[in-house]
């Protein structure tokens, strides 16, 4: 497809007198005033009917709708975090001296966290008759909904069951920072259960951090998930509303976002009476939404026949791992309820650290030393053993080389793209490793035709791991 219009990336963190590559006018990096005939793409003066100016300017259109537009935008993306320190003014004087270069149309978005964090927005000292502003729409969040109950989420959603041990020592004052560095980067919704150590603990004084140190509307996307994983006990009323309570206290929230609940026992049929009863402390304003984690296909049915508003289904979900497409998707499409997957990375297994090694050689490769990397290893020996997902990995290295990402980022999109996908779940190692930059890569990247079809003819190769495994979430049931 014809492409129209390019987006540099606007470097905002270069002195006054580093931006050479742009400088084609008088200005000099002082802060003399701006010559208004020096922008040329959207100057409506005679120049603006030249040669010159028409290769630089396009019109988008639509009936009696139109703008003309720089055809080279530049794009803000880098102010949202990750890419270093912006300094106000220093940011707004580079501004100004692409606007003089010509270069006068700006591309941002609502989730480019600048105005939020400081309530400054550099584009209002740039004069509007000569600058077009591009407000890209919003791509990085989703929404789950059943009925009237329905939940706003960011679609990388931040997986906080590392903190559960057996990832490294956790540190509590650099996990809260991290968890601050996400949300200020967009990254805002975050994943736990009861059973994952101190992270509701840690959501807790990272939200009264956000309170004291955010403005208000900054708290309006952020999101806390959790998860409820009982005993396969009797389920009365009074003690699911003990453990509601819990996990209340601990996140130190009057509602909780979302409560995805799990059932280790099919045979036992009290899961639906917790859920009834969760449904009760909803009605009541504790909790805004019910969800579900590892239901396989049949019991969501029956959930959903039974009137419990699910709005979504946490399943484990990877290129390696689409059993969730087979039966779930469809279900899902019928009832409108959303899946949020997890092992879409398979613990860092679909990265560029695994590619061209060879595991069964000791000490030949990465050492698998965390839970997920050994768990998401059998998973790869039962979809076909690690020659064929060393083709695999070759295959979303030359995609990922093709849009200039990494093999995660083009693995968690290829999910994200999936039937009834709200969002998928990347583990975030609080204070011990960061991947934000990565993170936000997904959100641009746009798959072609040619980059699935040779995803799909990788992953169709493997073994059907519905009929080895069962459906989502049967191999935590299986002896």
């Amino acid at each position: 497809m014809a492409s129209s219009t390019i987006f540099p990336s606007l470097n905002l963190f270069q002195s006054k007198n580093s931006t050479k590559l742009i400088t084609s006018t008088r200005f000099s990096g002082s802060r003399q005033q701006r010559r208004p005939n020096a922008v040329k793409c959207c100057s409506k003066s005679a120049t603006a009917a030249t040669e010159e100016a028409t290769a630089r300017q396009i019109t988008v259109k639509n009936g009696n709708d139109s703008l003309d537009i720089c055809r080279v935008l530049n794009g803000m993306w880098q102010t949202s975090g990750a890419w270093g320190r912006i300094d106000r003014d220093d940011a707004v004087g580079a501004m100004l001296r692409y606007a003089d270069a010509g270069l006068s149309t700006f591309d941002m978005a609502d989730h480019f966290k600048w105005e939020a964090k400081t309530g400054y927005n550099p584009v209002r000292k740039l004069n509007p008759n000569q600058i077009q502003c591009v407000i890209t729409e919003d791509n990085s969040r989703s929404i789950v909904k059943n009925g009237n109950d329905s939940l706003e989420i960011c679609k990388v959603v931040n997986g906080m069951w590392q903190t559960s041990g057996g990832w490294g020592r956790i540190d509590r004052n650099n996990a809260v920072d991290a968890m601050l560095q996400y949300a200020d980067a967009g990254l805002a919704t975050f994943d736990m259960a009861d059973i994952y150590g101190p992270a509701e603990d840690l959501y807790g004084i990272f939200i009264n951090r956000v309170r004291r140190e955010r403005p208000p509307e900054y708290l309006e996307k952020v999101r806390g998930l959790t998860k409820w994983v009982p005993p396969p006990v009797k389920m009365t009323s009074s003690y699911v509303r003990e453990n509601i309570d819990v996990s209340r206290k601990r996140m130190d929230v009057p509602s909780l976002d979302m409560l995805q609940f799990h059932w280790w026992d099919y045979s036992n049929p009290g899961y639906l009476d917790a859920l009834k009863h969760l449904t009760d402390l909803k009605e009541e304003g504790k909790i805004k939404t019910v969800a579900l984690t590892n239901f396989d296909t049949e019991r969501l049915q029956i959930i959903l026949e039974n009137g419990i508003p699910v709005v979504s289904n946490q399943v484990q979900h990877s290129i390696v791992d689409m059993r969730p497409q087979q039966q779930m998707a469809e279900l899902c499409q019928l009832t409108g309820v959303k899946l949020i997957t997890y092992g879409t990375v398979m613990g860092g297994l679909l990265s560029e650290k695994f590619l061209d090694t060879n595991l069964a050689i000791p000490f030949a490769g990465p050492p698998l030393n965390t839970p997920s990397l050994q768990k998401y290893k059998r998973m790869v020996d039962a979809w076909g053993g690690w020659s064929l997902f060393q083709t695999l990995l070759q295959t979303l290295k030359k995609v990922a080389s093709k849009h200039g990402v990494t093999i995660p980022t083009v693995a968690v999109k290829y999910i994200l793209d999936q039937t009834a996908v709200a969002g998928s779940m990347v583990g975030v190692r609080l204070g011990l490793a960061e991947h934000i930059q990565d993170t936000n890569a997904i959100f641009s990247l746009v798959l072609d035709e040619e980059d699935v079809s040779s995803i799909q003819e990788v992953s169709k190769r493997g073994k059907d791991l519905l009929r080895v495994i069962g459906d989502c979430g049967d191999e935590y049931r299986r002896a």
